[in-house]
C-alpha cells in the first residue's frame, strides 16, 4: 500500500470521527424523534453555533475527500508516488485535522488559510502526477 493510500484510509477513519463529533450534540440538541424521522420537515429549533459549525466541517470534509481521494487514485494507478506525493498527502491530512477546531472555534482567517494549506496539497499531487 502506497503512503498515499494510507493516508487515504486515515482522512476516512477522520471522517468518521468527525461524524461522531457531529452527531451526539446534534442528537441532545434536536432529539432523536427528529434525527431518526426522514426529516420532511424543517427541526423546531436550529443547531446551536457550534453544532452547526460542527457540521460545516464535516459537510466541508466530504467535499475535500472527494478531490483528494481522485488525486491518491491518480497518483497510484498511474506509479507516480514520490516523496512530493507522499508529503502532499499528509500534509492534507494534518489540514484537515487541523480544520476541525479552527471552524469548531471560529478562527479567523485560519481556518481558510487552513483550508487552503489541503487544497493546494491536493492540486500539488494531481499536478505531480501528470510530470
Amino acid at each position: 500500500m502506497t503512503p498515499e493510500i494510507t493516508v487515504l484510509a486515515l482522512a476516512g477513519l477522520l471522517q468518521v470521527g468527525q461524524y461522531a463529533l457531529f452527531a451526539v450534540p446534534a442528537n441532545l440538541e434536536l432529539g432523536t424523534g427528529y434525527t431518526s424521522s426522514p426529516r420532511d420537515r424543517p427541526p423546531s429549533r436550529p443547531l446551536s453555533l457550534t453544532t452547526a459549525r460542527l457540521q460545516r466541517a464535516f459537510q466541508n470534509h466530504f467535499e475535500a475527500l472527494i478531490l483528494f481521494t481522485l488525486a491518491v487514485v491518480v497518483v497510484t494507478l498511474g506509479g507516480q508516488s514520490t516523496t512530493l506525493t507522499q508529503t502532499c498527502a499528509w500534509a492534507f491530512l494534518a489540514a484537515r485535522v487541523a480544520y476541525i477546531p479552527a471552524y469548531w472555534f471560529g478562527w479567523r482567517p485560519w481556518r481558510s488559510a487552513i483550508w487552503s494549506i489541503g487544497f493546494f496539497a491536493t492540486i500539488v499531487m494531481l499536478v505531480a502526477a501528470l510530470m
